[in-house]
């Protein structure tokens, strides 16, 4: 009899740490997801800067062979991501496809001159550092003007900016969720042991020594729940990878290992401290209150 009661009593013990694992691995897959778009914040404003085009627009006279050389020489410029070259044959198809196939009937040659489009590095993708950008290209003889979209330029950064300040509250408020959850898991495993707590110290233990096994299993408990999150935000990612593949192109995988780091740094952090902070309190407590 009494060895099926320990058994039920041991198929308990083990159903409420996994429940607790399971329910602090999906919290923490939520602090990994949040993290992975955190450290990538950055690299999602540069990819939307660096794919704005400027038009360079040389003067009618400028053969292609002259706008290759030019392009050779700006190249190596701080400002620039990419330069490629548009012929006059690919202008005159860009603007058929706008006004018409026989839009150059009108014309006794060509109006449509070469051209070099190019992307900026994101740094220099803003009002002052374009102006600047613009005034070194005009420098040159080659060049008649410099086209882009500086109001498409000025809603892009304003739209980035309030884009980062509404992701920013929604991490916060995340991992506020995430810690007052994994709180409660820890202080319900940590509650359900305060007899044990009140025996060990009508004995004399102290309360450094009732929390060291207490503070070892949390830290197990949180390390084994980050593995198994970031198990599933691999698989997460590995599903994504075969369906968006492009979305990868935006996202760092390189700063995967910081979102691990982060993952497993919270899951043990979190887990410890509320258990520090639960058998301290559990410590406190006096014989009648321990059946509240």
């Amino acid at each position: 009899m009494a060895s099926r009661e320990n058994r039920i009593i041991r198929r308990r013990i083990a159903g409420a740490y996994l429940s607790s694992v399971a329910s602090i691995s999906l919290v923490l897959l939520l602090v990994g997801i949040a993290s992975l778009l955190l450290v990538n914040t950055e690299s999602v404003s540069n990819y939307f800067k660096e794919n704005l085009q400027v038009s360079v627009i040389m003067r009618p006279e400028v053969s292609e062979a002259q706008a290759a050389d030019y392009i050779s020489s700006i190249a190596s410029a701080r400002y620039v991501h990419t330069a490629d070259l548009v012929t006059r044959e690919q202008g005159e198809e860009e603007m058929a496809k706008m006004l018409g196939e026989d839009f150059l009937s009108v014309f006794a040659t060509s109006p449509i001159p070469v051209s070099v489009n190019l992307t900026m590095n994101a740094p220099y993708v803003s009002k002052d550092s374009l102006a600047v950008v613009e005034k070194e290209l005009s420098a040159s003889p080659l060049v008649e003007e410099v086209v882009y979209q500086q109001s498409l330029i000025d809603a892009l950064n304003a739209n980035l900016r309030s884009i980062s300040m509404v992701f920013g509250v929604f991490i916060l408020l995340l991992l506020f969720i995430s810690v007052v959850l994994i709180s409660n898991t820890m202080r319900l495993i940590a509650y359900d042991k305060r007899f044990t707590v009140h025996t060990m110290q009508l004995v004399g233990a102290t309360r450094s020594f009732i929390r060291g096994p207490f503070l070892l299993r949390s830290a197990f408990l949180g390390l084994f729940s980050a593995l198994l999150a970031i198990l599933m935000l691999l698989g997460i990612l590995y599903v994504v990878r075969l369906e968006f593949s492009q979305l990868f192109e935006v996202f760092r995988l390189d700063l995967l290992l910081v979102v691990m780091g982060i993952v497993v740094a919270s899951g043990l952090l979190i887990c410890v401290a509320s258990t520090w902070v639960v058998v301290g309190r559990l410590t406190s407590l006096d014989k009648d209150e321990l059946y509240y």
